[in-house]
């Protein structure tokens, strides 16, 4: 057993009580993280109201919830986060409803920056890159893991950055221009497809 999992699940959040330790924070001019800054805090504001509009509007597919239906072994969905963090935003509501239409799915968030050691375990290309869904059986083992991102926002990204060499204001409004019209399904298809990779559903 990986004892940084089992350090993060014992400092781990609950969404709703993510999302009021987010919202806390910026009634008080604050996001979270070691960084403060004017610009990761307008960003966790952007993102508090992306996350209050998903969750009106992110629906599961009928697919989707069939496969989640399936699901008869109980695990456990630990996501590594930041209230500033634009893809968290956009992705964290739908791994919420999803949990929520599970009575095997216990979701539970960590942040980035107090599990250091949590997230060197999975990094991505090097990056401490953010969220990261890790999927683990009843016995807090690592079952598989997903993100930052969907694989058509990862290639978005990536040829972006490839063409230009930076990824600035541009790119992320391009960025959020998919994931609104995306509306969650790759999202959603893309871990049903590790779930089911690992022979859960």
């Amino acid at each position: 057993m990986n004892k940084n999992i089992v350090n993060a699940l014992a400092k781990s959040y609950t969404y709703n009580a993510y999302r009021e330790i987010v919202s806390k924070l910026i009634t008080e001019g604050k996001s979270t993280g070691n960084t403060q800054t004017d610009d990761l805090l307008h960003y966790s504001e952007l993102n508090e109201t992306r996350m209050n509009r998903l969750e009106k509007t992110i629906k599961i597919t009928d697919d989707v919830q069939t496969q989640i239906n399936q699901l008869e072994t109980k695990v456990t969905w630990l996501v590594i986060a930041e209230g500033w963090c634009g893809d968290a935003a956009q992705i964290l509501p739908i791994i919420y409803k999803m949990a929520e239409s599970s009575k095997n799915i216990d979701l539970k968030i960590v942040l980035r920056d107090e599990n250091d050691d949590l997230m060197n375990d999975f990094l991505t290309n090097g990056g401490m890159a953010i969220p990261k869904l890790i999927i683990l059986d009843e016995e807090n083992n690592v079952i598989g893991d997903f993100g930052p991102r969907p694989e058509p926002a990862r290639k978005l990204i990536a040829d972006y950055k490839a063409a230009n060499g930076v990824v600035d204001e541009p790119i992320k409004v391009e960025l959020q221009k998919w994931y609104l019209h995306d509306k969650g399904v790759s999202t959603q298809n893309e871990i049903m497809q590790l779930m089911k990779s690992k022979e859960l559903v």
